[in-house]
């Protein structure tokens, strides 16, 4: 589908801060990709990390935390959520967010639950890495908490399959696939296919789309996590 970008003075020279590793960065970029935004924004590559505060970054979010859009106004917008429904205002498509109240509930229930998912797997893996220990070592508390909590997950999205195939294609379905996009990309050994057909059906499906295509995840030679 073809999107018509409506001008709006907030839109243009907009500048993300992004890396080519962050599923929440992700998320912005496929919306961008979308809704024919993308040439609207500049892409600076930051690096941060838990533990390693980036200057520039923490110029526009205290936070120290990407993806950060900054407007040609001066104004700055964090997290993901707040950017992607900023710029899915900005076109004349359908909106990836509905104004239907009963399907805006499902789409941000959805989105909460993908980047949930993705705070996890992030979490789980500064966890296991900061301490030297195995990811799945079963004296750790906090690692087994992680591991149920993923396998929880994958047994909900496979549950919901069926709805998220039959919904309109929007923000809910962008950040579940973001998530199963850091699973894969940062839990390769997780063989949670078999065991989640019709979840892994969708996936199939959604990683089909040419914008998922065109922002699949990867690492570069930045240095850190992120």
């Amino acid at each position: 589908m073809t999107f018509v970008s409506t001008p709006h003075p907030a839109s243009q020279a907009m500048t993300l801060h992004w890396s080519p590793r962050s599923p929440f960065v992700r998320k912005v970029m496929i919306v961008l990709h979308e809704t024919g935004l993308l040439d609207r924004v500049t892409c600076v590559r930051n690096v941060v990390g838990m533990n390693q505060l980036n200057d520039q970054v923490m110029l526009d979010n205290p936070l120290n935390k990407i993806p950060t859009l900054v407007l040609a106004d001066g104004r700055k917008l964090y997290d993901s959520r707040v950017i992607c429904d900023f710029l899915d205002g900005l076109h004349n498509g359908t909106r990836l967010v509905p104004a239907d109240r009963a399907r805006y509930l499902q789409a941000m229930t959805w989105q909460a639950l993908g980047d949930g998912f993705i705070d996890v797997l992030l979490l789980w893996r500064n966890w296991y890495n900061d301490r030297g220990l195995p990811h799945d070592c079963a004296d750790d508390p906090f690692l087994n908490a992680f591991n149920a909590k993923c396998h929880a997950v994958l047994a909900a999205l496979e549950a919901q399959a069926a709805e998220l195939e039959a919904a309109p294609f929007g923000l809910g379905h962008i950040a579940i696939g973001c998530a199963l996009g850091q699973l894969d990309f940062r839990w390769s050994f997780i063989a949670w296919r078999p065991g989640h057909p019709a979840l892994a059906h969708w996936y199939q499906q959604f990683q089909s789309r040419p914008a998922v295509v065109a922002t699949a995840i990867r690492d570069d030679n930045a240095p850190s996590a992120t």
